[in-house]
């Protein structure tokens, strides 16, 4: 199938322009000072959540040339089926009015409008390209760059996008939003991983993608389409559903309870399940030295995991003292709101720094 023309928007060169001045004072070799005494230069995995949400609108084709631009080993996207069939990059199965307003039905007098509430498995992709995504700041994310005028893009456009920078050494940890505790609300497993699949395939840069869920039915499924792609169980301790009569709906037919309730014993038992990420701690946007906070992914976690040959990438965490913290538990990597924060992190501890990648002819 040939290749598709990246969509043009009105916003988007002075968008992917804007930000580059980021990158100079992170790129400096004073950046890359290894600290005395500090660790060997490792490869860990500096995850851009959304695309860097706290740097930009989320999931925008800028925000992922952005981190690209940065430097990060991998972007971190979520995905979501339409009515249509088409793969959008969104992490909300409804339609947000605190990222996405309307601005008109698709066709006068479309029974679907307004858009804003309705789950994206009964809209076309024409009737979600009428919101703008970009029309606000994210609330509590003071620093992010607003893409005006944000239409939501597809899976194509972000492989595609990546393909556009020669960016080989970026991974796109890719999931699958099939909400296994309300499969209404989503499309149907089946239907929603063979999509998420054939995009993937299609792009030809398979080779550079991890797929990640919740629903590790999904990674079932995945696995018996893909069987050489690494995939990624996330999960949060609620969805193991511990101690509770029968397998979590979640859980693609595992009952924690078999395993002792323990995350990295039921997770290793999934075929081709080479790495998990578990929500970093407790409460989940908590932080190291609060009173009460607790990590999840602890030592005893990540050793036990990596005994099983598995890396931990925890998710979201922003907070440097709390990153530094998972650092000193050996996890593997992070998933981040904020990339540019964990690579100056990184940077003084004399780590290995991911190499930016710039679109083709520049850089």
């Amino acid at each position: 199938m040939p290749l598709r023309r990246l969509p043009v928007r009105r916003s988007s060169g002075r968008q992917l322009l804007a930000g580059l001045a980021l990158v100079p004072a992170l790129l400096s070799p004073v950046a890359a000072r290894a600290v005395p005494g500090g660790p060997p230069a490792a490869r860990f995995d500096l995850q851009a959540h959304r695309g860097g949400l706290g740097l930009t609108t989320e999931e925008s084709l800028e925000g992922f040339g952005k981190a690209m631009r940065l430097g990060v080993s991998t972007l971190e996207l979520d995905t979501q089926v339409t009515r249509d069939l088409r793969v959008v990059v969104n992490h909300d199965r409804q339609i947000s009015g605190v990222k996405c307003r309307d601005t008109g039905p698709v066709t006068p007098g479309d029974p679907a409008y307004p858009y804003v509430g309705k789950y994206i498995k009964y809209l076309t992709l024409a009737q979600i390209r009428t919101l703008d995504c970009g029309y606000r700041q994210l609330p509590g994310f003071p620093g992010q760059e607003v893409v005006k005028g944000f239409r939501m893009v597809e899976l194509r456009d972000v492989l595609d996008l990546v393909k556009h920078y020669h960016a080989r050494q970026v991974t796109l940890n890719i999931e699958t939003k099939v909400e296994a505790g309300a499969p209404e609300q989503t499309a149907p497993r089946e239907v929603f991983v063979r999509r998420v699949y054939e995009e993937i395939h299609r792009s030809g840069i398979g080779r550079q993608v991890t797929v990640q869920s919740f629903d590790w039915g999904a990674l079932r499924v995945m696995h018996r389409l893909a069987p050489k792609w690494p995939l990624v169980a996330l999960t949060n301790h609620d969805f193991l559903e511990v101690g509770r009569p029968g397998a979590s709906p979640w859980l693609g037919g595992i009952d924690a309870d078999d395993y002792g309730g323990d995350f990295v014993r039921a997770a290793a038992t999934l075929p081709g399940v080479t790495a998990l990420s578990p929500n970093y701690g407790f409460p989940q946007s908590g932080k190291v030295g609060d009173p009460g906070f607790r990590f999840y992914s602890d030592a005893a976690m990540v050793t036990e995991a990596h005994a099983r040959g598995l890396k931990v990438v925890p998710w979201t965490c922003d907070d440097p003292a709390t990153v530094e913290a998972l650092m000193d538990l050996g996890v593997d990597g992070i998933i981040t709101d904020y990339p540019d924060r964990v690579r100056r992190i990184m940077a003084a501890r004399g780590m290995r720094l991911p190499r930016p990648a710039f679109p083709h002819g520049r850089g």
